[in-house]
């Protein structure tokens, strides 16, 4: 499986992003490896989503990165 993922930073931003191990992925952020959410922390897992396919994966991931994607969230996450 394939996971895009949404994260609640202590800075009351999002952080979006994409991975094969969900659960390893969301420790590394926890524990500061990651350097974009870094000094964010910290860190709360807010949404995943699951794909088998690991195009379908990428190419929503880049959707909710676009304006259209950030719109979509704030309308029906937050």
């Amino acid at each position: 499986m394939f996971y895009v993922y949404v994260l609640l930073c202590n800075d009351k931003g999002t952080y979006v992003g994409g991975t094969n191990d969900l659960k390893d992925r969301i420790k590394r952020h926890s524990l500061g490896y990651i350097q974009a959410t870094k000094k964010r922390l910290p860190i709360k897992l807010y949404a995943y989503f699951a794909f088998q396919e690991e195009h379908t994966a990428f190419k929503f991931e880049k959707y909710l990165k676009s304006g259209s994607g950030r719109a979509f969230m704030n309308k029906h996450f937050f």
